[in-house]
């Protein structure tokens, strides 16, 4: 006979021993949760390792962790520089997903400046880049600043912001610079599917796009690698008339 005790689970008198009532783990399911924890740590130290690599990225104040290809990165960097620096190097590791970058920048006290000189300073350098028009304006408050105007190519607005990261003294940016091109959205959807067929690392078959009149390009499939996404990404942005990118990629990572 077998009496039941909530909570507990049930006892077998004749045995005179308790039967817990917990979910039973297949050995099966527990070496595949054995193999995905290691390809997390295998990850990790990888991105750690491309971080070290790197003498453009502080990697002592980085911290790592990764979960199925996603990549997290915490910890307190001295300028947005090398916060760009440690997403780029962690986003071209093989495995790699998708980067959260979620390093903090604090600017230096010796590196700080008012508002006034640091949009000067901004200015200053978005003058010396000769892909970006005078069309480009900033502001500039408590270290972040906030990029306005009009261009023509979308290259041009990531080369000001670009360039704006390389300051001194910038923690943050807000790229609020228009493209002005118009867009046919026919014909743009088809360029940029012949951009895909041309370009070495993509299957283009694995892509699809579909473009509006507003200027929206939306980007759908798989592709292998997180660079091969940036490349189908690169791709929609070098459309003339593209203003904004609906990145619905998603990463497949093959061994």
């Amino acid at each position: 006979m077998t009496k039941d005790f909530p909570g507990c689970g049930a006892r077998r008198a004749d045995r005179n021993v308790w039967v817990l009532a917990r979910p039973l783990v297949t050995v099966e399911a527990a070496a595949e949760r054995n193999e995905a924890t290691m390809m997390d740590d295998d990850l990790r130290r990888d991105v750690a390792a491309e971080l070290c690599w790197d003498p453009r990225v502080d990697s002592a104040a980085i911290e790592v962790s990764a979960t199925s290809g996603l990549v997290t990165l915490r910890g307190t960097v001295a300028s947005l520089r090398h916060k760009r620096a440690g997403g780029n190097a962690a986003a071209r590791v093989r495995g790699v997903s998708g980067v959260a970058n979620g390093l903090r920048v604090q600017i230096p006290d010796r590196d700080r400046r008012d508002d006034e000189d640091l949009r000067g300073d901004v200015l200053e350098a978005l003058m010396l880049e000769g892909s970006v028009p005078m069309t480009v304006d900033a502001q500039a408050r408590d270290g972040f600043v906030t990029l306005t105007g009009t261009v023509q190519w979308h290259y041009q607005r990531e080369a000001a912001e670009s360039r704006t990261a390389s300051v001194t003294g910038v923690a943050g940016i807000d790229n609020a610079i228009a493209l002005a091109q118009v867009l046919d959205a026919r014909a743009t959807g088809d360029a940029i599917k012949r951009a895909f067929r041309r370009d070495a690392v993509l299957d283009a078959g694995r892509l699809a796009v579909e473009t509006f009149s507003g200027g929206l390009a939306i980007l759908s499939g798989t592709v292998s690698s997180w660079a091969a996404h940036d490349h189908a990404v690169a791709a929609a942005w070098s459309a003339a008339g593209v203003t904004e990118v609906d990145d619905r990629i998603g990463v497949e990572y093959s061994p």
